[in-house]
């Protein structure tokens, strides 16, 4: 598909992502957004075919790395943790902190309206540089790439991410210290049609752990599991 390139623009992003490419053309093409491609119709290639490779890459080893640290998490807690801390803004994060926004090419609008540092970009061009790894030198090298950048990030945000999901927090606690999950079950509702309020009891292995009140079911489980977890927190849990 793509032709060996004598010069190499890009050694030092090689350098910094620990991967030396057999055929750079993919690193080129994996720094090309698309509105370059347009502007420049010598050009055949931009990254979207490589940004949806890589994507299917990340998923593959950050599904595994979740699977393997949370070992009694279920299935809709591991798909949770997954898009929130993969999500636009984290891989952003990455992509900055190995310079990609400053290597981008760029079409001339895009430049002008911000797109070096507009986090979608920058999170599809560190994608797009994953899948370029993946189709130079295959599975093992991208995985490596992944778990050197990316895997540290997922862990430093995973407590924020159980932060924003307090019941999501409370069945990953409960899977792994009682081997149970969550029941949530309503106490009590009263108050006029367009004003419920609901109050809704958490048990863990049938036993009354916390109660939360809401204006919606929803809300009150939150805070029945917040209540859940500050008393687990309290047992040593």
């Amino acid at each position: 598909m793509f032709g060996r390139l004598r010069a190499n623009p890009n050694k030092d992003l090689e350098k910094e992502i620990g991967y030396s490419f057999r055929t750079r053309q993919l690193l080129t093409a994996a720094l090309t957004h698309r509105s370059y491609r347009f502007e420049n119709p010598g050009i055949e290639f931009d990254n979207q075919r490589l940004e949806f490779l890589g994507d299917a890459v990340l998923g593959l080893v950050t599904a595994a790395h979740l699977y393997e640290k949370f070992t009694n998490a279920d299935e809709g807690t591991l798909t949770h943790l997954r898009s929130s801390i993969a999500s636009g803004k984290a891989l952003a994060k990455v992509a900055r902190r190995i310079h990609l926004g400053e290597r981008l090419l760029l079409g001339k609008g895009e430049e002008r309206s911000g797109g070096r540092q507009r986090d979608s970009n920058l999170a599809d061009v560190l994608e797009s540089v994953i899948g370029a790894v993946y189709v130079d030198g295959g599975f093992k090298p991208a995985d490596k790439l992944i778990r050197k950048f990316i895997i540290p990030e997922l862990d430093t945000n995973s407590d924020n991410v159980w932060d924003q999901n307090p019941k999501g927090k409370l069945q990953e606690v409960a899977q792994r210290t009682l081997h149970c999950s969550p029941h949530y079950r309503t106490a009590g509702e009263k108050g006029p049609s367009h004003a419920r309020l609901f109050t809704v009891e958490v048990l863990l292995n049938d036993v009354s752990m916390g109660r939360g009140r809401g204006n919606s079911k929803r809300e009150a489980e939150t805070n029945a599991a917040i209540e859940a977890l500050e008393r687990l927190e309290k047992e040593g849990r």
